[in-house]
């Protein structure tokens, strides 16, 4: 049991004394809970477990994640921060984290700053919040104007040639994590995430994969790959989480990599609804009788809220999950100062937390991600990136999508 809360307390009582509480609760599938009156009136009727439990989801998991939200506020606010010294120069650090480890990662950087003699300024809100304030950062922002480290996932930030390809073109930014080889799982005879160029540097993965709700399949086929999901019998049963801006750009790409544009037609034809992870995890669980999507195509991380007993399985695609990379991008000409902090963020120590707290594979050789030989991994790869503008093709993408799914983009 924790110290700050029980899971048999009522839900109003619990978001009183935590009020950070209410948007991650939210976020994760009690948008009710933004309603102060609903709060107010159903919050003191219902108890923490209970409600966890109405939507199938982990307590014991959700309460972890609940207490690692109020200890970090309880050290300082849970925005961005700023440790300043007076001895060097600036460093200044951008992007956005993923929302289940975003707190651990922050502690984390909080108490090796505290050792540090650079004045260094991070602004890394939550991956939920979008990348829109980061992308017309870098749109507005000269060379030296630039951070000096983004970390943050982004196919259509980074890989825009009109947004960070400029930049990479003219060589501000190279590779300094100085690994000559990654993680097994990301460097082997069928992927491999370092970058030839020396430019992009990789340090974890968000793997989407999917579930199948086995009470609506009838006589079809059981799903196991990719190229399953794109078959006609599938039309009108696929949620996507189309809110994840990233990772949405991430099963596209992929699609159009490996099945071109008449894989993307099929997807967008067998579209069910665009949802966020956590309402694909309760519709996931509706029962037969219910409008529910038989397929639900999600971050991985997700799939461990989901009981093994129950009708709904999970699957790791037979050619691999579709990867959406977390990028660390240095800035080359601030390699002397920056030098000591990307060698911590890139280290078997936050390794191990993108792997174990977030089941975010880590890049980083030395880490165990827990992963089996079979769970592979796909992403269109080096050679396609460099030589296609990326931007063009997700924009051309989403317009095949959007036509054929009529118009849900």
């Amino acid at each position: 049991m924790n110290p700050y809360f029980s899971l048999s307390d009522k839900v109003y009582d619990v978001t009183e004394r935590y009020p950070e509480l209410i948007d991650w609760l939210a976020e994760n599938g009690f948008e009710n809970l933004r309603n102060d009156v609903m709060r107010k009136t159903i919050g003191r009727t219902i108890s923490l477990e209970t409600a966890f439990r109405s939507k199938e989801l982990s307590p014991e998991l959700l309460e972890k994640q609940m207490v690692e939200i109020i200890q970090k506020k309880c050290q300082k606010d849970d925005s961005a921060s700023v440790i300043q010294h007076t001895d060097s120069d600036v460093i200044n650090v951008a992007g956005v984290l993923p929302c289940p480890i975003r707190v651990q990662l922050l502690e984390k950087l909080d108490n090796w700053l505290e050792n540090q003699k650079d004045d260094i300024k991070y602004e890394l809100p939550a991956a939920s919040m979008g990348i829109e304030w980061l992308r017309e950062s870098i749109e507005k922002s000269k060379t030296d104007e630039l951070a000096d480290i983004y970390l943050s996932a982004g196919f259509s930030l980074f890989f825009d040639k009109h947004i960070m390809g400029r930049h990479m073109d003219a060589g501000i930014f190279s590779d300094l994590t100085g690994e000559k080889k990654l993680n097994a799982h990301f460097d082997n005879n069928e992927i491999d995430l370092k970058d030839p160029l020396r430019r992009y540097s990789i340090i974890g993965a968000v793997p989407a994969v999917f579930m199948v709700n086995t009470e609506l399949l009838g006589e079809r086929a059981f799903p196991k790959s990719w190229s399953d999901l794109l078959k006609p019998e599938f039309a009108d049963t696929i949620a996507l989480p189309m809110q994840d801006l990233d990772l949405f750009n991430a099963v596209l790409l992929n699609i159009y990599n490996n099945f071109g544009e008449a894989g993307i037609s099929s997807l967008g034809k067998n579209l069910y609804a665009g949802m966020h992870p956590s309402e694909m995890v309760k519709s996931a669980k509706q029962k037969k009788s219910e409008q529910a999507p038989l397929i639900t195509i999600m971050p991985y991380f997700f799939t461990c809220m989901i009981d093994e007993k129950g009708p709904i399985k999970a699957v790791w695609p037979e050619e691999g999950a579709i990867i959406s990379p977390i990028f660390l991008l240095t800035k080359t000409s601030s390699q002397k100062k920056i030098q000591p902090l990307v060698d911590f963020l890139f280290s078997k120590e936050l390794g191990e937390l993108f792997c174990l707290d977030g089941k975010f594979p880590s890049t980083h050789p030395q880490v165990n991600n827990g992963l089996s030989p079979e769970q592979k991994f796909i992403w269109p790869g080096w050679d396609f990136i460099h030589s296609h503008d990326i931007g063009k093709i997700l924009a051309k993408s989403r317009l095949i999508f959007s036509k054929a799914s009529g118009g849900i983009i």
